[in-house]
């Protein structure tokens, strides 16, 4: 039988429950055990697809093609757990699903409630990924804080699974706030009190505090929490602000977290295996020999979750390269006020993002093409891999003009351009190319390089593709197409060999790194812009 860890989160938000999800995933998953990790999310949204990144952040996508809350991201790249459909649960999700029993006439007539029929939806969808996963433990978050209006079908479902499986299989961990008063140089309980108060008045004894935390909590203020709470003191557990989230796990590991939890659920299990992390990830990524900046022109660079797992990917690549990844954030309508010389002069490489709509487009193009005339690596993702195209095909290509169909529908040379079953498409939400799929990479490329091997297989959000009706001019003037989707030829990966590093892709790479695994196209990138920045060739 699975165990099941629910973790939920009061006074403020952004306390970092996704990550402490993680960290406790990856705890547990060094002392033997199989997890399998969940994000509740409380808006009434099916899912992110169509949400602004300004109000929710990236957009992550799964294998399976599920678009998703980004803190899955955190629990793949702490993890080995894959996240599926199945582990981003909404409101509109739930409520979606009830109603449809409803109108099948699967309640037989009954009036149908939040409690039983919702919370019974919620809980369903928990048992669901014990089943599917194999988990021993899985770990739940439930997102919002506690008092939320929208959240509460979540907490209830949550007590009332505890009452179903028993307290020895369901564990209670909450992520507050400790705040300390600077006038007063006083560290403050009692919004963790209040906060703890209203999650028992839900019904709900938590079993550990996580407590986020400037200053260190000393052993009567530990006490004071344990007294006031009802929790164990040592399951009162310290979150300082740490310079890398990847310390989180050892910092857990170092106050017997992993144990606490173990004992709770009597389980038994392997030593745990934590020292690779601590020097691979850990060492490497507070302590880098050298640096090297990036400049990430975007849309949407104001909001740091945004672009969350390109920034994971490039702290990745430098763990893999021993370096130290400084970000230049630049709006890209920034540059098209600007110039791309004032705003991209001295770094060591240039990377462009996905994103939809127009706005702000030709301020990445003219950004690529001063990565492309002054040699400087450059690696574009999804709407930066049309964008590259755009700008070839205008400045090398001379196809004056040139653009995507989704930006300009009647420009006449359209070298981006829908395939013939988007066209139909009314729907926005879940109805583009999305999930893994398979690409084929020929030898002698750069790319080939990169991957050392023919096939591989990436994740996919995106409508527009490459216009295969341009291929032969592109070709002959110098630009490479060295992965393909063999299904239906559809170019995956652009490349231009004379040039240090330049590579652009209609996939989204970031969502498969790892750091202790970085991507190849973002180790291989900075790898470049290293050499670029040491005046050094690269190969």
């Amino acid at each position: 039988m699975a165990k099941y860890i629910f973790i939920t989160g009061g006074v403020v938000s952004s306390l970092g429950k996704g990550i402490t999800c993680a960290s406790i995933g990856k705890i547990l998953e060094s002392r033997g055990l199989k997890v399998s990790l969940m994000k509740f999310d409380p808006y009434i949204n099916v899912d992110p697809g169509t949400m602004n990144p300004y109000q929710h952040g990236e957009v992550y996508v799964t294998e399976d093609g599920a678009e998703t809350d980004l803190d899955l991201g955190h629990y793949e790249r702490f993890t080995h757990a894959q996240a599926t459909k199945f582990n981003n649960v909404t409101t509109g999700q739930v409520y979606h699903a009830v109603i449809s029993k409803e109108r099948r006439g699967d309640y037989l007539g009954k009036t149908v409630q939040v409690i039983p029929h919702i919370t019974a939806e919620i809980k369903e969808r928990v048992k669901k990924v014990a089943e599917v996963s194999r988990a021993d433990i899985v770990i739940a978050e439930i997102g919002g804080t506690v008092g939320d209006i929208e959240s509460l079908p979540f907490l209830e479902a949550a007590r009332q699974l505890g009452l179903e499986v028993g307290r020895d299989n369901i564990l209670y961990v909450h992520v507050t706030l400790v705040p300390y008063i600077k006038c007063a140089e006083e560290i403050k309980t009692k919004p963790t009190q209040h906060s703890v108060g209203t999650l028992r008045e839900i019904g709900i004894q938590p079993d550990v505090l996580i407590c986020r935390t400037e200053k260190p909590l000393s052993n009567e203020i530990k006490e004071k929490i344990s007294l006031f709470c009802n929790v164990q003191k040592e399951a009162v557990i310290e979150a300082r602000d740490v310079a890398s989230i990847y310390q989180i796990p050892i910092i857990f590991k170092e106050q017997v977290l992993d144990e606490i939890i173990l004992t709770h659920f009597k389980l038994i299990a392997h030593c745990s295996q934590m020292e690779n992390w601590e020097k691979d990830v850990v060492e490497k990524a507070l302590c880098p020999k050298e640096a090297v900046s990036i400049a990430l022109v975007g849309k949407y660079i104001s909001l740091q979750d945004a672009y969350k797992s390109i920034y994971e990917a490039l702290a990745h690549a430098g763990i893999a390269n021993d370096a130290r990844v400084e970000v230049k954030k630049i709006d890209s309508e920034d540059i098209e006020k600007l110039g791309a010389q004032k705003l991209l002069s001295g770094v060591s490489g240039i990377l462009v993002p996905g994103g939809f709509g127009y706005r702000g487009i030709e301020g990445k193009i003219k950004a690529i093409k001063y990565a492309r005339e002054n040699k400087i690596p450059f690696l574009g993702l999804c709407l930066g891999m049309q964008c590259a195209v755009i700008e070839f095909a205008r400045n090398v290509c001379g196809l004056k003009g040139a653009n995507s169909s989704e930006f300009k529908p009647k420009t006449s040379y359209p070298v981006i351009s829908l395939l013939e079953e988007q066209r139909k498409v009314r729907d926005m939400g879940g109805t583009m190319r999305l999930g893994a799929y398979p690409c084929q990479i020929k030898k002698d490329t750069l790319a080939f390089m990169v991957y050392n091997r023919v096939a591989i297989s990436e994740r996919h959000r995106h409508r527009y593709e490459f216009n295969n009706k341009f291929r032969k001019i592109f070709q002959k003037k110098g630009m490479g197409f060295s992965g393909i989707y063999p299904q239906k030829n559809l170019v995956e990966i652009v490349e231009i060999r004379e040039h240090p590093y330049f590579i652009a892709v209609q996939f989204h790479p970031e969502f498969k790194s790892k750091p202790d695994q970085a991507h190849p196209l973002f180790r291989d990138f900075i790898k470049a812009a290293a050499a670029q920045a040491a005046h050094q060739p690269i190969r």
